[in-house]
This record gives C-alpha cells, structure tokens and sequence, in this order.
C-alpha cells in the first residue's frame, strides 16, 4: 500500500474542513430522519420549520420545499458543528455532544420560536412530536459532539503505525 493512502503520522485535522463536512453529514443524516418522522408522522413539525420566518408556509408543505427545508437543515448543521468544533473540541466522550442538542432544541423550540413562530408553541404540540423532536436533536448533537470528541481527542490516531513483518 502506498503511503498517501493512510493518514500521515502526527498529522493535524483542520478543524474548520472537518466542521464543513460533519455539519453536512449530520444535516444529511439527521435531516432525512426528520423528513422520515415527518412522513411517518411521528412529528408535525415540518423538515422546513428553519425556513417558516422567510418562505410561506404553504411552500414549505410542498416536496420542494421539504427538500428546501432538508437543504436548510443542513446549512444549519454546518454552522453547528462549527460553533462546536471551534469551541468544544477537545471535550471527550457522548455528553457535551448530547446536552448540545438539547441546548439548540431549547434555542429552536422554547427561546427563539415566540419570535421566530417556527413550530406552534412546545405547550401546543402533541407530545409524541416534542418527544420525536427532542430526540431526534439529541442524537443529532451527539453524532455532532461525539465525532468532533474522536477526532480531536482519540490519541491512538496519532500514535505512529507498528509495521508487522
């Protein structure tokens, strides 16, 4: 095997370009779970509740703009994840990961939407959507925390390869 198709020993992870593609897997990822529970109705909040302030909500109903709404979703996960990747890095293990998608849950669904109106009020919504929404934001935030946690505080990547033989 060629040397340029491993990681370099003791080499650094930009953390601005592993933020970039973390914040668009986890929107990937964590967008099309709550399109699937939107679909499935296990939530009446829609994929494009980041998008109620600026497009009609009639769009937002519509196939574009549930795909509108997945798009959003992921340009709001890549600026997550580089707020978490620049200030939260070196935190180890699944819980910063975990309360950091509850903190954007109570930012999105408590603090900001009596301005914003992005969902009905928590009180409002049923509570098998708050549930699936409240989850949902902690397994994205974990899969946000945990990865930046691996990536910037697993040593074992950085220890020099033993070659066998």
């Amino acid at each position: 095997m060629h040397e340029h198709q491993f990681r370099k020993e003791n080499q650094i992870t930009n953390p601005i370009l592993f933020a970039l593609e973390l914040g668009y897997y986890a929107g990937l990822i964590w967008g099309a779970v709550l399109w699937l529970f939107y679909w499935l109705k296990f939530t009446r909040v829609l994929p494009g509740f980041l998008l109620e302030p600026f497009f009609k909500h009639d769009f937002l109903v519509t196939a574009a703009g549930q795909i509108a709404g997945w798009l959003s979703f992921i340009a709001f996960s890549v600026i997550a994840s580089l707020l978490y990747v620049i200030l939260f890095r070196k935190l180890k293990g699944p819980w910063p990961g975990i309360i950091y998608g509850i903190v954007w849950w109570v930012v999105l669904f408590v603090a900001l939407n009596p301005w914003l109106r992005l969902t009905e009020p928590v009180k409002k919504l049923p509570w098998d959507t708050n549930i699936s929404e409240f989850c949902i934001f902690i397994l994205w935030g974990l899969f946000i925390g945990y990865t930046a946690a691996q990536e910037f505080t697993d040593e074992k990547l950085r220890e020099p390869k033993k070659v066998i033989g």
